[in-house]
């Protein structure tokens, strides 16, 4: 399974890198100099658990930035995976291997844990006509990451940020004076931007419909309310919010394509459990230990 990787995402990877090494090395990796300068060493990642992969860019921007460590990738972004399945080999400077170790484990752990709930999800409403989309519910600094990490889960991205599209919500209706207002006002600023607008009823939604945005989100509406909302004309995309969840998506209306938004595929993962491990220069040496907290 290939996994393009989106140019916003593209733009991210070497920032978020070059923080996270700054946060955990600052002055030096002082465990590393416990070991000669010029020591090689040979190590592997493996999960723990059944996964879905997802971070690879990372991983290889942190030993890229620390130099001196090739990785093989034995996987790819979107595989599903058993547990001890190996990821990558790493071969090179015993320091640089460890001081990045964290650092790369802590973005391929977020974004596998990430992209395994969107499987989750995308697998759940397989052969419907539902699709999943996430939110703007990440973590402060791993927005782009998340919302790749959740392409590579087989759901689909929402909105980037609050700048490549309108998300017209209830308090932007009162703050505009009304849907009609509001929904004018995005067309006049910026008409080649895609228009999405909260509704929470019936009324609402007519209104809505009547401007034709892009996509309407129907906010908390009962499965009666969906079914009405169908019999209406409306062309603009339907989006559901609230009520219904991945569980129970299987209770909307079959007549028309829908889109479910959820904040879980980003806010509520799980870190897949990963290992690295140097590899004995003996094979007679003991079993490694595991890898550092």
């Amino acid at each position: 399974m290939t996994i393009s990787l989106p140019d916003y995402v593209r733009d991210d990877i070497q920032r978020n890198v070059t923080f996270a090494l700054e946060e955990d090395i600052r002055d030096g990796d002082i465990t590393a100099q416990l070991i000669d300068a010029d020591s090689r060493s040979t190590a592997t990642i493996i999960t723990r658990e059944d996964t879905v992969m997802c971070g690879t860019p990372w991983a290889d921007e942190v030993f890229r930035q620390l130099g001196d460590v090739d990785v093989e990738w034995h996987v790819q972004d979107g595989d599903r995976l058993s547990a001890d399945t190996t990821l990558c080999t790493l071969r090179g400077n015993t320091r640089k291997i460890l001081t990045g170790e964290r650092t790369a484990l802590n973005f391929l752990q977020t974004l596998m844990g990430t992209a395994t709930t969107a499987r989750r999800y995308a697998d759940a409403v397989a052969g419907s006509q539902v699709t999943i989309l996430d939110t703007r519910k990440t973590l402060p600094g791993l927005r782009a990451g998340q919302k790749y990490a959740v392409l590579c889960g087989g759901c689909q991205n929402h909105r980037i940020g609050l700048y490549d599209a309108f998300l017209i919500k209830e308090n932007h209706v009162t703050a505009c004076g009304g849907i009609t207002a509001a929904i004018e006002r995005a067309r006049a600023l910026a008409p080649d931007k895609k228009i999405i607008v909260e509704v929470e009823n019936l009324a609402e939604l007519e209104e809505a419909a009547g401007l034709k945005p892009d996509q309407i989100m129907l906010d908390n509406f009962s499965v009666k309310m969906l079914e009405e909302a169908t019999g209406m004309a409306i062309e603009s995309a339907l989006e559901v919010s609230g009520n219904l969840t991945v569980d129970n998506a299987g209770g909307l209306p079959k007549s028309r394509h829908w889109f479910l938004s959820s904040g879980a595929l980003t806010k509520h993962l799980q870190a897949t459990d990963l290992s690295l491990r140097l590899l004995p220069v003996n094979p007679r040496q003991a079993e490694p230990r595991k890898s550092s907290k």
